[in-house]
């Protein structure tokens, strides 16, 4: 099984194309090959490109615990840079259709930044989905095993719960995100950021995203911090990003429609052995 490798800003995911693939990939697959000890290792695999009938591009987005992710602001950058490594794009502006909606994707700067239309955001809870009657859901407060957090809760075509923080770490990710992610009020989980402001131009952000774990840098959660920023009046329009693995821009207009921009890095290409998917699991790694 043919693949190759890209990260961005240290998210990192495998693209396989259909064709070399006999069937789909089924979620004990998708498991092994984001291993990092008994596979390739990522934050996840894009699965494309695939056949639109209202875009140019169709893409699948798989999480390392088998699941499916409706969008992905990273995977979209690194799928946009795949799609122009292999002269299927050119410095003009193309579509890709997701679970979470179509965007519009423009690679520049040599192949080495993209730019994403990531589309609308909301704040609606039956849009997110969050429990609860219908409301924008913004500074409200939850308790985690004893820690009382204030949060708001977004979605970009995926949701995100974004808490509100005067310090972050990755050890506050590692420790809350999870048990956020989880909680019952998210109805379809949540991605988790911990965001800080810094200024009206700058934001910090810890990410925990959902079905992946923490990870050091995510585009959709950018976008999601970005805007609720914004929407409580914290900061600008543009908006820089910080995270552990580097930055990003988001651009957002009076209507809350997100542009999200940064960098794409190619690691390697190269041939999974069968072997791999043949391996019994020792009962502790069980998958």
């Amino acid at each position: 099984m043919k693949y190759v490798k890209y990260h961005g800003l240290g998210n990192d995911y495998i693209l396989i194309r259909p064709a070399d693939v006999d069937g789909n990939l089924d979620p004990r697959q998708v498991q092994l090959i984001c291993d990092r000890n008994y596979g390739i290792g990522s934050d996840g695999i894009l699965f494309g490109p695939l056949h639109s009938d209202n875009c140019d591009f169709r893409l699948r987005i798989l999480n390392p615990d088998g699941s499916e992710a409706e969008k992905s602001g990273n995977g979209l950058r690194i799928f946009s840079r795949y799609l122009w490594d292999k002269r299927l794009v050119h410095e003009n502006q193309f579509t890709v259709e997701t679970i979470g909606g179509a965007v519009v994707c423009h690679v520049h700067g040599g192949g080495r930044t993209v730019t994403v239309e990531m589309g609308d955001v909301s704040f609606l809870s039956t849009k997110i989905p969050v429990a609860g009657e219908e409301r924008e859901v913004l500074r409200e407060h939850m308790d985690i095993v004893g820690t009382t957090f204030e949060y708001c809760a977004a979605t970009v075509g995926n949701p995100h719960c974004v808490i509100l923080c005067n310090k972050v770490s990755p050890e506050l990710a590692r420790h809350y995100g999870p048990l956020i992610e989880t909680d019952s009020r998210f109805l379809h989980r949540t991605n988790v950021q911990f965001l800080r402001i810094i200024d009206r131009q700058n934001i910090q952000i810890e990410i925990w995203e959902r079905g992946a774990g923490y990870t050091l840098a995510s585009g959709s959660s950018s976008t999601a911090a970005a805007a609720v920023a914004y929407k409580l009046g914290l900061c600008d329009p543009a908006i820089t990003v910080h995270m552990p693995g580097g930055n990003l821009t988001i651009r957002l207009s009076p209507n809350f429609t997100a542009v999200m921009t940064g960098s794409v890095t190619r690691v390697c290409e190269g041939v999974m052995d069968m072997e791999m998917f043949e391996e019994e699991r020792p009962s502790n790694q069980a998958l």
